[in-house]
């Protein structure tokens, strides 16, 4: 069987991104089970939910929604079960001096396989607030509409 090759995409987190102003992006690997491997390759997962937390130097997954897989018989993994991090001393290290500071925490923002090895980006970020949110939703159409109207220019309707 050949190997895979490229990135393939399972899960994003969309609203992590609208909620948390992102400061920092990491690539972890995951400690999974053999049911988890197989559920994901289907393509099945949601990391609305999900957070990391720095446990005795060990960064840990929480509330991330793996379902059981089909298939499966009584060797079927916990669908909601907290799985372990694969990060260097250095990286989990800078992670926790930062969540120790008020604001900041530890989100999932996709789940992907890279070359066959499944892999999570996770993101430092800080809370946004109610007006932070609306800031950067006005932000994101008023850089639509220079790109429609750029467009309309372009093409010679304006």
């Amino acid at each position: 069987m050949a190997k895979e090759q490229g990135r393939k995409l399972i899960a994003q987190n969309k609203k992590a991104r609208h909620d948390y102003a992102i400061e920092d992006t990491l690539e972890a690997g995951l400690v999974l089970q053999g049911t988890e491997v197989k559920s994901l390759r289907l393509g099945r997962a949601s990391l609305v939910d999900g957070f990391v937390e720095i446990d005795a130097g060990e960064a840990w997954l929480h509330s991330v929604h793996i379902p059981e897989y089909a298939q499966g018989t009584w060797t079927n993994h916990a669908a909601r079960r907290r799985r372990k991090l694969l990060l260097n001393r250095v990286e989990i290290d800078k992670l926790e001096r930062k969540v120790s500071e008020k604001g900041y925490t530890i989100v999932p923002l996709s789940l992907y396989f890279k070359d066959g090895r499944a892999k999570v980006e996770i993101g430092l970020g800080k809370g946004k607030k109610h007006w932070d949110k609306r800031q950067s939703l006005r932000e994101r159409q008023d850089d639509r509409e220079k790109q429609q109207a750029l467009g309309r220019r372009l093409k010679g309707m304006d």
